[in-house]
């Protein structure tokens, strides 16, 4: 990739207006997203004994980012795929997101969670998926898989629409669970990693 022949202004320019344009599509998209399973995925979040969280790629990393701010509300949750993740049982709660909704490690896991009598909610952009079949609820995102290369859906490369809604849904339902719960930010605080 030869910079040279761009101009920091023409660079700064284009930063400036994709980032407009990353915001515009999750504000449009945010829009067209129905919340109406947010009360049942958020009760089942709540009343879990224990929370697993599975993604592939950039959706695992907003997904460990969700994990974190589980644990600093006080839960325990985990990463499936750690090396110190236990295993899942009834009354447990596996939280998945893919965007297609057929990676195979995934659906695996949803089988393995809905077998032992945990609860499996997800985040598809497939609502025809396997992924979606095997959840008790979901969060239908219409966005762009990662090997839709059209645009119709997103302007972005690949999935990333979807991997940042994944991120923005789960910041946004961890907000709400946090207002309703009221501990103080300093208390959560305590909870936060301190080895870093």
């Amino acid at each position: 990739m030869d910079l040279g022949r761009t101009s920091d202004e023409q660079l700064i320019s284009s930063v400036r207006e994709n980032l407009k344009l990353i915001i515009n599509e999750n504000l449009r998209l945010s829009e067209k997203i129905d919340y109406s399973q947010l009360p049942a995925i958020i009760n089942s979040i709540g009343s879990a004994k224990t929370i697993f969280l599975i993604a592939a790629g950039r959706s695992g990393f907003a997904m460990r980012s969700t994990a974190m701010r589980l644990m600093h509300l006080g839960f325990q949750a985990y990463f499936v795929g750690d090396t110190t993740t236990p295993a899942i049982k009834e009354g447990d709660l596996l939280w998945a997101a893919s965007g297609s909704g057929t990676t195979a490690s995934i659906v695996r896991a949803a089988e393995t969670a809905k077998r032992v009598g945990a609860t499996v909610i997800s985040i598809v952009a497939n609502e025809s998926s396997p992924l979606a079949d095997l959840s008790a609820y979901k969060i239908f995102m219409p966005a762009a898989e990662k090997e839709d290369h059209g645009g119709s859906k997103s302007k972005q490369y690949a999935g990333s629409l979807f991997e940042q809604a994944v991120l923005l849904i789960n910041d946004a339902i961890f907000q709400a669970m946090w207002e309703i719960d009221g501990t103080p930010a300093k208390e959560l605080w305590k909870r936060h990693a301190n080895m870093e």
